[in-house]
Order: C-alpha cells, then structure tokens, then sequence
C-alpha cells in the first residue's frame, strides 16, 4: 500500500484540477482549496461568468465555504492554496479571515497582491509562491492568448 505525502504539491495539484474545471466552462482558470489538519475544508474554482458576479474568485468562494466548515469567520491554523496569485481583493479578504499560510501557483504581476508597496496580509500569514509555477501560468497564458 503506497503513503500518501500530503505536501505543498499535493495540494496544489488539487487546486490545479479545479483549475481545470473554471476552464472547461469558460472561466479564467484559477483553482483553489483550503486545508486545516491536511484535509481539504474548502474547494472552489473562479465563477465570475457564470455567477455574473466580479467577485467570485476562486479565493472568495473558498473562503466562504471554510469559514461554513470551520463554523467561524476565522480560518487560523487553515492554509490557501490557489493556483494565481491572490489580487488585492482577496488578499484583503485573508487578511480577515487570519488565515495561516497562503500558497499560490503562478505571480500575477499585474494585479497580484505583491505589487503592492506594502504587505496586504494579516501579519501573522506566511506566503509561499511558485509551487507548481510552470503549470499554473502556462494554464493561464495559453487561456489568455486563445481569447486574443
């Protein structure tokens, strides 16, 4: 019987297979899942088109879902994995929560959080960036470029 390595990696993959899921209907694929104890709490894919709503992000609806999960608006202890940076919407809304640990896929340097002069997180978040790196921005570039 194999062991499981529940990692980064891991995590990760799952949040690029709900990647791929916002781009079989169409969405820009970002795909996120929330964890607490190494199990998955929260699942979510971006939903703009489909909820007509500007802020369905992937991270907004994870968020949502968590807090249900964790019965409490606050995600300590939970970690965010999403497979594009958080934009400052979303940043600011892990600022609230108190989210742990936020780790993301592809850098998004146009509206990414990051190119903010000023970290957007709640001080106590530990931020990890490019794991699955390749994967996630080549998702996401070859999206963009058929929509040219």
């Amino acid at each position: 019987m194999a062991i499981l390595e529940y990692d980064d990696n891991y995590f990760m993959n799952k949040a690029y297979e709900l990647a791929l899921c916002a781009l079989e209907e169409g969405e820009v694929p970002v795909g996120a899942v929330i964890v607490c104890n190494n199990k998955i709490i929260a699942s979510a894919y971006n939903q703009t088109q489909k909820l007509n709503d500007p802020t369905a992000h992937a991270e907004m609806q994870a968020i949502t879902c968590a807090t249900e999960a964790m019965g409490g608006k606050y995600l300590n202890d939970c970690t965010l994995y999403v497979t594009l940076e958080p934009c400052v919407m979303c940043a600011g809304a892990l600022y609230w929560s108190q989210i742990s640990r936020v780790v993301f896929g592809a850098k998004d340097e146009k509206r990414g959080a990051s190119r903010l002069s000023e970290n957007i997180y709640h001080p106590k978040t530990i931020v990890t960036s490019g794991i699955l790196e390749k994967e996630c921005s080549e998702l996401l570039k070859d999206f963009f470029k058929k929509r040219r």
